[in-house]
């Protein structure tokens, strides 16, 4: 087979889910398929190093234009050009052009779900705006023209199914995974490295912030300002991902001005320091009000932190029993929950050995081999 890969943004300095998601496909077929041959599409940028080329893998470097113009004109145009047998989209949107046969990786249909006025309203970035507006014009057609659709939880794969009317049998689960750099066998070099870098406190519970409502960071103030209240240990919050203009706004939102010196800002942390962030935390907080997955929660569960995260969507799917589970919506919940594993050690450890056992079912290599194997049966139907 001659495989076409879209990963557009994989050469980008920082990179976020679905962009990990595409990377840790490729870097895993490149380990289990010696056999077929691979053109992986990237758009030119810095973090080149992040994947090489092999014998049976080729980096298609494609240059220029937005993401839409990149997607719908440039990269139909290169998989004609590499003779690809199929062209696999990785990031829930696709070209509207059928020419090469497609699979494509819908992780969420968030952006379908939401009024067009919500979507516009709701306190997103302009680029998160913009691209949920993107999608929301093109997966329809998108969904039509994939001969598969791979999702990311069985709870997604019932809502596209629902929403699209779909059969089933063109809708395919394949879980997400963990890299093993999510570990509790951490470098202590490296660990005392990071602490002095981004300045930590000893005790710190961590949250992955954003601007988009659903992540639920204005949630997460609330509670943490209760539990600052009640709780007899004194926690720091860190929050990843945030910028100082948006904390304050959010912070006069809930008139909590006074929570900012509690509070520790970083707005990116590389792939390398991830790790280290988790596991020097006490808590992990992921109250998100909608995921498609929910990777973050097996990445904190195998760095051994105990994980507080949500009854909703895919999450009790992907956090089984092993996390504190509470309604996001409700801010007392969040801080009772903070409580009991910050005074309760039985239940503290409970958790986190609950959460490294959860953490070894999702395997990126797993991953790899069912998508290959969705690979070779849209060739086989091809060649029928």
């Amino acid at each position: 087979m001659r495989i076409g890969i879209e990963a557009q943004r994989l050469f980008r300095s920082h990179k976020h889910g679905m962009d990990r998601v595409a990377l840790e496909l490729i870097l895993n077929l490149q380990v289990i398929d010696k056999e077929n041959d691979y053109f992986i599409f990237v758009k030119p940028d810095q973090d080149k190093s992040v994947i090489q080329p092999t014998a049976n893998f080729k980096i298609v470097e494609i240059p220029g234009g937005s993401y839409p113009w990149w997607e719908q004109f440039k990269l139909p145009k290169a998989a004609k050009a590499y003779h690809c047998d199929l062209l696999h989209c990785t990031s829930n949107t696709a070209p509207y052009s059928r020419k090469t046969p497609l699979i494509t990786t819908l992780h969420d249909i968030i952006y379908m779900e939401e009024s067009l006025l919500k979507l516009l309203l709701n306190k997103a970035s302009l680029y998160q705006k913009f691209g949920n507006l993107y999608r929301r014009i093109i997966v329809a057609k998108v969904v039509k023209n994939s001969s598969c659709i791979i999702t990311v939880s069985n709870f997604e794969k019932q809502n596209i199914n629902h929403f699209f009317k779909l059969k089933n049998k063109k809708i395919k689960t394949i879980h997400n995974g963990v890299n093993q750099k999510f570990t509790i066998k951490m470098d202590t070099h490296h660990l005392s490295k990071v602490k002095t870098n981004y300045k930590l406190p000893e005790d710190y519970i961590l949250h992955i912030a954003n601007k988009d409502p659903r992540k639920n960071t204005k949630g997460v103030l609330i509670a943490f300002n209760d539990f600052l209240k009640k709780a007899t240990i004194s926690y720091q919050l860190l929050l990843l991902g945030y910028k100082e203009t948006d904390l304050k706004i959010i912070l006069n939102d809930i008139d909590a001005q006074h929570l900012r010196k509690h509070i520790i800002l970083i707005e990116y942390i590389s792939d390398e320091d991830l790790p280290a962030i988790y596991y020097l935390s006490k808590l992990f907080l992921f109250p998100s009000l909608r995921e498609g997955f929910g990777i973050p929660i097996i990445e904190a569960m195998a760095c051994g932190v105990p994980v507080i995260t949500s009854n909703t969507s895919s999450m009790p799917e992907v956090a089984g029993d092993a996390a504190h589970i509470i309604d996001p919506n409700n801010t007392k919940e969040i801080c009772n929950g903070m409580i009991k594993i910050a005074s309760d050690v039985k239940y503290r450890n409970e958790l986190i050995q609950k959460g490294l056992l959860q953490s070894k079912k999702f395997s990126w290599n797993r991953m790899a081999f069912q998508v290959l194997e969705q690979y070779k049966q849209l060739y086989n139907e091809i060649k029928i």
